[in-house]
């Protein structure tokens, strides 16, 4: 897939290394210049002319079923971009619905901060060329080489088979990792595949995708963190669609507070002014943590309430009474009893009449914690224990 009028070269030059090792290659144009078929200028009679941004979304739609047909009728196994910013843009809204683990490859020239974007918003493998795309050269060559080997050797094969195990996901972070560990164990022993994502806003983001696309059959969300980065601007918020998909799939959840105690930020230097002066702590020299307060986070438990309302199977909420990460310990730097306590009182006077609250006098990381969320999920599944 290229923007012919500008990256043909390069396009067919990939082609011929993805034939040369046995694959067909089915060359898709999304220039503005041809335009996919579907799309339209506009142009006649006086009738309005599209806007560069309008075209290119009228293209990447008319890719995007034309690419779906390729897939359905089991024409494609995979699919690589070659690609500037505009095209790198139409290639992640092309292939944004393709399966997860449908091989995506992006052989890009675009800045670094749109490939980052594109990363979170799907699997795409991205192979920055860092030299511009100006036709075939010493560099380039190298590049398309590669990326052309690359393709040739991945393909798609969707299972046709039922699966044999019930699979859970999870979610985690850092400070939630031990009890994200103990509940993959409890569940392996029960039978049950874990599919663990990290609470890191794309991690959350694609979480709720698969859930909606049915891939998962229960879900332990063990680490609710990007609710708190919603609110209040942080860097891992995984949207307003976070905490929804469950619900509507009507799959047992498992609801708990973890990393609630923290938003995240860049740098120090990137904490927003407003927060200047706020209980900050350095995870890392990329990465500020700020501490969340009792009003904080008794909203998060209202919006966590508010999403769980809508759900139509078996909900729990579980909730440690010593802490939700590593760092809200007593002694640790985020340990606020308060605070947390307003996460169970937000939850607790907003939440549907007829959803379980357990409060748990342990740690978020404590066995008794995993063992309470495992076998709850592990008996809704019907697996026994």
């Amino acid at each position: 897939m290229a923007t012919l009028d500008t990256k043909g070269r390069e396009a067919f030059y990939l082609a011929d290394i993805i034939e040369k090792r046995g694959r067909t290659a089915v060359v898709i144009d999304v220039g503005t210049s041809g335009m996919a078929a579907g799309t339209k200028q506009r142009d006649r009679d006086g009738a309005r002319v599209a806007s560069p941004a309008e075209l290119l979304k009228e293209i990447a739609a008319a890719t995007r079923a034309r690419v779906r047909d390729l897939l359905a009728t089991g024409t494609i196994g995979a699919i690589v971009g070659v690609a500037g910013g505009k095209g790198s843009a139409v290639f992640g809204e092309i292939v944004s619905d393709l399966p997860y683990g449908f091989p995506k490859l992006l052989v890009s020239s675009a800045r670094p901060a749109l490939l980052a974007e594109l990363a979170v918003l799907n699997d795409i493998i991205l192979y920055p060329t860092i030299v511009d795309l100006f036709g075939v050269n010493a560099f380039t060559e190298r590049v398309l080489e590669n990326a052309g080997r690359a393709i040739a050797a991945m393909h798609f094969a969707p299972t046709k088979h039922e699966r044999k195990k019930k699979i859970v996901a999870i979610t985690a972070f850092g400070v939630t990792t031990p009890a994200a560990n103990q509940c993959v164990a409890r569940l392996a022993e029960a039978g049950v595949d874990a599919i663990v994502f990290p609470a890191n806003g794309a991690g959350g983001r694609k979480m709720e995708e698969l859930i909606a696309a049915g891939e998962f059959d229960a879900v332990i969300d063990l680490t609710t963190t990007e609710l708190a980065d919603e609110i209040l601007g942080g860097t891992a918020s995984a949207g307003p669609d976070r905490l929804k998909a469950a619900s509507h799939q009507s799959i047992p959840q498992v609801i708990a507070p973890g990393a609630v105690d923290m938003v995240n930020f860049g740098p120090p230097s990137s904490v927003p002014d407003q927060f200047r002066g706020r209980q900050l702590y350095s995870h890392t020299p990329y990465t500020t943590l700020m501490r969340t307060t009792p009003s904080e986070n008794a909203s998060i438990g209202r919006l966590t309430a508010e999403r769980l309302s809508l759900a139509e199977g078996p909900v729990i909420v579980l909730w440690p009474a010593k802490g939700v990460s590593d760092y809200d310990r007593e002694g640790c730097i985020f340990c606020n009893p308060d605070a947390d306590r307003a996460w169970l009182e937000g939850v607790k006077d907003n939440l549907a009449p007829n959803t379980m609250v357990c409060e748990l006098n342990c740690h978020i990381n404590d066995p008794e914690f995993a063992e309470t969320a495992t076998t709850w999920i592990v008996e809704k599944l019907g697996q026994g224990v």
